[in-house]
């Protein structure tokens, strides 16, 4: 783990260089200090050399403008270099999540994924830039400092430093006990993240059914949890800051009391008692900055532990030999596909073929297994046996982006981005023009709409679309698929959100759009499929049946009762319709 930290500072080594070597000359010229502070009292003062007096007060200056300089350096361009690393881990992270399958985020929360990525790295950062340089600065400083006393008195300096062993051996003995309470904390404070980006994300449904009282409990509970994990953890920072300042304290005790014993039997003179005390109090600020540096150690790489547990997890597997998917016509074939999901088995040995520019419609109860078979053709997920073949060609031979790329998907849940009206559009084809961008809206049948809005095309639609109707929303998705021009359609329920009206108008655009092109359907009214090419219903038990609708209809089965139930549910103007389309 620490060797996958380390290498993120390979691209900012020659900075990381700069920083070190800036914090080693501000370490000296503190160790200079007492030095000159000793000479003064020493020398300068008892023989009223007024020259070296003044040498001194330069020199000391000097050594502060110095020192503000490399405070300066490292304050700032320390911090770029952390803020630089925390960066490229971002990056990292969100590439990486972009790569993990859908199967992972049905099982993680998005409050939490957003907490690793902000939370748990903007304290990797802090480590990134005050972890080395605190550590640094003092080895030098405490190794400097035993140096220099020595050569005043070898004595005094081994019963000051005697005592150390103990300070390192209280602070390693609270290692563990912080880290598992600052993971604690992490794990905790994800957790509110996660109440909290799901409660904001449904608070229309919360007020929809007046449930402010329940959310408030679960945040609550929630943030209960929270504040007791910090309540440990601040607990075990205080027993750990309290006991080295404890042994801190000591050691200015025992430099007074031994220091002051030494002087008054004249084993060492004024000056020198003087330097002790100076070297002594910049020897306890590098184990103040040890102490702060356990504490941003523990916290820090808790969260680079979180951070390196997304980057672990595997990724969509492709092989290494994959091949573009181009020019295709669009045949698609199912042999004897397996598929489970949360050990249930959703498809058992399904084998079908899909001719190219053909339609197949996917009908049957919920549960069945609609949605799980358009998923495994662009791989959202992976089967557990058989195999899927694109013109001949396994899926798991191509690469993900060929596949995918070459596949439309309008889905019954839209999801559309914060934006504009044209940028989710644009989603179908980055690269496309604004007559494209029209194009595709009017085949969709949004143009009109989006032209009524102020704005037009760059009208903003608020988060996930929330100031558009199902409808609206709907629409727009599939004009992203007009806009993407794939040879092989999925239509997963794409008509679901819109009312009759809307529906029969819009369904004259998806003929349109898939002509020519293989189409998967999954359909909940079942009118929207009387032309396709092949019907499949779909249950919990395989293929029950399968044929056009004509065929279907004269089956006596569960398509028939399946269409006749949705029928006879609907007012006499739509059965009129339905008859004449």
């Amino acid at each position: 783990m620490l060797k996958k930290f380390i290498s993120y500072y390979k691209p900012y080594k020659k900075l990381f260089f700069f920083d070190m070597t800036v914090a080693l000359t501000a370490s000296v010229c503190d160790l200079v200090y007492p030095m000159m502070t000793r000479t003064l009292v020493n020398d300068s003062i008892p023989n009223k050399n007024i020259r070296m007096l003044i040498v001194f007060a330069i020199s000391l200056m000097a050594i502060y403008l110095i020192k503000a300089a490399c405070n300066y350096f490292m304050q700032y361009y320390g911090h770029v270099m952390g803020v630089k690393m925390q960066g490229d881990m971002r990056n990292d992270m969100f590439l990486h999540l972009q790569k993990l399958p859908n199967s992972y985020f049905d099982n993680n929360k998005t409050g939490d994924l957003m907490s690793r990525m902000i939370n748990d790295l903007m304290d990797v950062s802090e480590l990134a830039h005050h972890g080395p340089e605190d550590l640094f600065i003092s080895l030098v400083m405490i190794i400097g400092s035993f140096i220099i006393l020595c050569t005043i008195n070898i004595p005094l300096t081994v019963l000051i430093f005697a005592f150390i062993p103990f300070i390192v051996y209280f602070s390693m003995k609270q290692k563990n006990r912080m880290h598992d309470a600052f993971m604690e904390t992490r794990v905790e404070t994800s957790e509110v993240n996660s109440n909290l980006e799901n409660s904001l994300a449904g608070i229309r449904v919360t007020k929809a059914f007046t449930a402010h009282s329940h959310e408030l409990i679960k945040f609550k509970e929630g943030n209960e949890k929270f504040k007791k994990a910090r309540a440990r953890a601040y607990k075990v920072m205080a027993q750990y800051g309290s006991g080295v300042g404890f042994g801190i304290n000591v050691l200015d005790y025992i430099v007074l009391i031994a220091g002051g014993v030494f002087t008054y039997f004249d084993l060492i003179n004024l000056g020198d008692f003087f330097a002790y005390l100076l070297y002594i109090k910049l020897f306890t600020e590098p184990i103040k900055k040890l102490v702060s540096f356990m504490e941003q150690y523990q916290n820090g790489m808790t969260g680079f532990r979180r951070f390196l547990s997304i980057i672990s997890e595997e990724a969509e597997k492709e092989k290494e030999n994959s091949i573009e998917l181009k020019n295709i016509e669009g045949k698609i074939e199912f042999n004897n596909v397996s598929f489970s999901y949360e050990d249930k088995l959703v498809l058992d040995g399904l084998n079908l073929k899909v001719e190219k520019g053909k339609m197949l419609a996917l009908v049957g109860p919920s549960g069945g297994g609609k949605s799980t078979f358009c998923n495994l053709i662009p791989r959202f997920y992976d089967v557990a046996e058989g195999d899927i073949l694109i013109d001949g060609t396994s899926i798991y031979d191509v690469t993900l982006e060929s596949l995918r790329r070459n596949i439309g998907i309008v889905q019954q849940d839209v999801f559309l981005f914060t934006g504009t009206i044209k940028e989710n559009i644009l989603y179908g084809n980055h690269n496309a023009t604004d007559k494209e961008v029209i194009e595709a809206a009017k085949k969709a049948n949004i143009h009109d709409f989006i032209m009524s809005l102020p704005n037009g095309y760059d009208t903003y639609i608020g988060e996930r679309g929330v100031k558009l109707s199902g409808g609206q929303k709907q629409r727009i998705s599939i004009a992203r698929v007009f806009l993407k021009n794939p040879p092989i359609l999925i239509l997963d329920e794409a008509t679901s959100a819109l009312d009759n009206a809307t529906e029969y108008m819009i369904q004259k655009a998806l003929e349109e759009l898939c002509h020519g092109r293989t189409t998967i359907v999954v359909a909940h009214r079942l009118s929207t499929i009387k032309n396709a090419d092949e019907i499949i219903v779909l249950t919990s038990e395989g293929i029950q049946e399968r044929g056009n609708h004509e065929s279907l209809l004269a089956n006596n089965g569960i398509y028939k009762k399946l269409y006749q139930s949705q029928f006879k549910n609907l007012s006499i103007e739509d059965k009129e319709e339905i008859l004449t389309a």
